[in-house]
């Protein structure tokens, strides 16, 4: 008597009865929906939240470079995939650092509003004691003949002195000071509560007839920064711009291992190491926004501890994946470090500002 066959619900593939996993594509065979299962499908899919994240959480914190120097091994199952780690990892950081962004968005916006209403107290040049215009040897140069010809003219000294301090406050005068980028936004300012076309408002803002796509996106960026609106959009574009940005910073991290370490390995060894290690640095980060926000105030000097410790991970990792003698790889991770944060960083920083003010 031949043994029942059934068909797998997922693949409709034939197996005997009694199997509990289908030998065809892996699914369980009696795999009731219920809140359990579709949370622990949701998490497993998306984020591979299983036994190897759990496996694979302690080496990434505690064992540098090894995760990496398995994987290269080899080990591709027992251990979290570098990608997947790395992509669950940054969902949590930058979940976390989210609660402080809508804060910096809503200050931002805060104090936007206040600069166009005026609500802001700037200082301003004291012109009563001040010289703007004229300094002190033009103005010797105006008495000078004066003084010259003091006895001929009938002067006398308080004469010369109330010369003197005629010139110096029409000098002064407010009104002899004129800022055409005052004069500019005074009159944007009237055409913004007239409701002029917007058109009409780049183009006394400076906006060429034939402006391109970036030039318009500025001036109409520039005016919404004066209508009190554009500071938190700015700020909010910043960040959303940050993953994006580490997409392209950890490739470009990649390469230069590959530079320093050129026979050891192909550039996908390379890039494994960095998923591992950028994995670390955002739980690292991770975990110190979260504690200081929900937890306990971390001390500045602890916090900025933490942070630098995680270049000695960096120089423990290098040792433990390239092999090479300590005192090389502590040149070149010195090296390493010295470029990315000194030239990478900073220009991406540059570039995300430029980019999220055009396009926020």
């Amino acid at each position: 008597m031949s043994n029942q066959q059934v068909n797998c619900q997922n693949c409709e593939q034939p197996y005997q009865e009694g199997f509990r996993f289908c030998p065809h594509c892996g699914q369980k065979t009696n795999d009731d929906l219920t809140i359990g299962v579709l949370f622990y499908n949701t998490i497993s899919n998306y984020f591979s939240f299983d036994a190897r994240f759990l496996k694979s959480f302690l080496p990434l914190m505690f064992k540098p470079g090894h995760l990496a120097k398995e994987f290269i091994k080899g080990k591709r199952l027992l251990y979290l995939h570098p990608a997947q780690m790395y992509l669950f990892i940054s969902v949590i950081f930058f979940f976390v650092i989210s609660f402080s962004t809508r804060e910096l968005v809503s200050q931002a916006n805060t104090f936007n509003e206040k600069v166009v209403k005026g609500d802001i107290e700037t200082k301003t040049v004291n012109t009563d004691s001040v010289e703007a215009v004229l300094d002190s040897i033009q103005l010797e140069k105006v008495l000078k003949p004066l003084k010259e010809n003091q006895d001929k003219l009938g002067l006398k000294e308080d004469d010369l002195k109330i010369a003197d301090s005629i010139i110096k406050s029409a000098n002064n005068q407010p009104n002899n000071i004129k800022s055409i980028s005052d004069f500019n936004k005074k009159k944007i300012d009237s055409m913004i509560d007239a409701g002029s076309d917007k058109e009409l408002i780049y183009k006394e803002m400076g906006m060429t007839h034939d402006a391109s796509f970036l030039e318009r996106r500025f001036f109409a960026n520039i005016l919404n920064l004066m209508e009190g609106r554009g500071a938190g959009g700015m700020v909010q574009a910043f960040f959303d711009s940050i993953p994006i940005a580490m997409f392209f910073l950890m490739p470009l991290f990649a390469f230069i291992l590959k530079i320093f370490y050129y026979n050891k390995g192909t550039y996908a060894h390379h890039l494994v190491f960095s998923f591992y290690f950028f994995s670390f640095l955002f739980t690292v980060f991770a975990i110190l926004f979260a504690v200081n926000r929900f937890v306990y105030d971390i001390p500045d000097g602890i916090d900025w501890l933490i942070a630098i410790s995680t270049y000695l991970y960096f120089l423990i990792a290098l040792i433990k994946f390239y092999r090479q003698h300590w005192l090389l790889t502590w040149f070149k991770s010195g090296i390493i470090t010295f470029i990315f944060t000194i030239f990478i960083i900073p220009t991406s920083f540059l570039l995300l500002l430029a980019f999220s003010f055009v396009f926020y």
